[in-house]
């Protein structure tokens, strides 16, 4: 089934327990206010719908996403405060937005075979898993346009080392699919030609499991990567008694199983 919001700013295609979210847009796919509002609206959605069980965030082409709408943010230069009103709501509606996509109770995967620049190095960044195609490529552009990827860096921060970080932030370059792979910025680079379909046959794998115990497994690992290490046992513990509570895993226990 498939669906259509914000007038094709984000195109939704359901298979198999698996959302598809295809950015519109195109070529540049690029996060202009109401393009993360619409993100934003099918994030919340499919958060709530049970039938749900992985969302895939996907821009076709040669640019995965572009970052934010530079035009749009120029076309604001004209305002009376020189678009500092507009930039407030703009990146306070982004920061939401990509919170939103980094909470998802279901498993998140980014699917990208092009460029991934600035904000939407961030929104691959944001999603918990990645897969690339042998085209894709990684920038966090903001210092050769004298300013900083600090919001994309907060994202990219929990993927890689604070020096693979500082490379890309510095430097302003571009980075291939292999480098992305070797500092973890991604999880697997495919094919081109085949990236699509592994990437479906590996969520599809991922919808089968138990939707509750991924949820509160994600949540609680989550949770507690930012404490020390006393305090992470705390809060993973408790969870993990749940877990082995659950009458789904007591189910595949008395039936050989689990």
């Amino acid at each position: 089934m498939d669906g259509r919001i914000g007038e094709n700013l984000v195109n939704e295609v359901r298979s198999g327990g698996v959302l598809w979210l295809k950015l519109g847009c195109a070529p540049a796919h690029a996060l202009s206010l109401v393009m993360i509002e619409a993100l934003d609206d099918a994030l919340e959605r499919a958060s709530q719908d049970k039938d749900v069980r992985v969302v895939i965030v996907q821009g076709e082409g040669r640019i995965f996403c572009g970052g934010h709408d530079l035009k749009e943010i120029r076309r604001h230069r004209a305002d009376a405060d020189h678009g500092r009103a507009y930039l407030e709501t703009l990146f306070e509606n982004c920061g939401r937005m990509m919170l939103r996509l980094a909470g998802m109770p279901q498993p998140t995967i980014a699917v990208l075979d092009g460029m991934a620049t600035a904000g939407g190095l961030q929104l691959m960044a944001s999603c918990d898993l990645a897969f690339a195609g042998e085209n894709a490529r990684f920038c966090l552009p903001g210092v050769s346009n004298g300013g900083f990827c600090t919001t994309p860096a907060v994202a990219v921060s929990r993927k890689v080392s604070y020096g693979h970080l500082m490379e890309m932030a510095l430097s302003g370059e571009d980075f291939d699919a292999h480098w992305a792979l070797r500092t973890g910025l991604v999880n697997r680079v495919y094919p081109s030609s085949g990236l699509a379909e592994e990437a479906q046959a590996f969520a599809i794998k991922l919808a089968a499991r138990h939707a509750p115990a991924v949820a509160l497994g994600k949540a609680t690992v989550q949770a507690q990567m930012a404490l020390p290490l006393k305090e992470a046992y705390a809060t993973a513990t408790p969870a993990m008694v749940e877990h082995f509570m659950d009458p789904h895993r007591i189910e595949k226990e008395r039936s050989g199983r689990g």
